[in-house]
């Protein structure tokens, strides 16, 4: 299947139009208190990205999923890699995951918050549940499409388990280990960005939205949540998409598509 960007920019820039357009023509019909235009939402964003308080809040944000979002992915990984090599634990994984991934991870915050306190680590924590069982189940759905013939030619030419983990396994599962991180992403911004607001930290994106809506600052409310918007898609087209594309190269110049 041929990619065509152009017009993969060109839907997404569509999109873009669209939002910005509806909430222009609501913003007629509504005081500005209630819902500021887009050059008023804009004059504040200037105000606030020059504001080292709401510039410190994105960072701390970055910082707890950029220790909640790769361990889970980590963890996800390997465990998903070793149900491959042993059926029972792939069995077991399957039947925690289906219990606990219909448990939404913004859940655990009573839980966290009397157990550790208020501060970084249940968001941590929340974030890592989120985004550990896309990966694992990915993962796991991958090793399950591994080809037995090489499996059992790499068992006949005596290769140990961990050979069987590193030369076999993880090639084959490459594209699920990353689709599973793409999905794994949403799942851990999204958690991020509802912990902030409900487990009592006093910085980030989740928390200004919070506290700019108890104090009913709409301009303040519509800012964080285009920042928050804007911030993922940069990540996930940015960052994710472009190293899916370096790492399954291989798998476009065979003729297939990695997107």
């Amino acid at each position: 299947m041929t990619r065509r960007p152009w017009r993969d920019k060109l839907a997404y820039v569509a999109a873009i139009a669209t939002l910005l357009l509806i909430w222009q023509i609501a913003a007629l019909f509504l005081p500005s208190f209630l819902l500021p235009s887009i050059p008023q939402t804009a004059a504040r964003a200037v105000r606030l990205l020059g504001d080292p308080t709401f510039l410190g809040g994105i960072r701390d944000s970055f910082l707890r999923l950029g220790i909640g979002y790769p361990l889970a992915c980590l963890l996800g990984a390997a465990l998903g890699l070793a149900g491959g090599l042993f059926r029972p634990l792939a069995l077991y994984l399957r039947g925690l995951i289906s219990i606990l991934q219909s448990v939404p991870p913004i859940t655990w915050v009573p839980f966290l918050l009397i157990l550790l306190g208020f501060g970084n680590a249940p968001v941590i924590i929340v974030i890592t549940i989120a985004s550990f069982f896309p990966m694992a189940l990915a993962v796991l759905n991958g090793t399950e499409g591994v080809s037995r013939t090489h499996v059992e030619v790499a068992r006949v030419m005596g290769a140990s388990r961990w050979q069987l983990l590193t030369k076999v396994y993880a090639p084959e599962t490459l594209p699920a280990v990353i689709t599973g991180a793409q999905v794994a992403f949403g799942n851990a911004w999204r958690s991020l960005i509802a912990g902030e607001m409900v487990a009592g930290v006093s910085s980030g994106l989740g928390w200004s939205i919070s506290y700019a809506g108890e104090v009913a600052d709409m301009a303040g409310v519509l800012v964080g949540i285009v920042v928050v918007g804007a911030a993922a898609a940069a990540i996930d087209s940015l960052v994710l998409e472009q190293l899916k594309r370096r790492l399954l190269h291989w798998r476009n110049g065979a003729g297939g598509d990695a997107a």
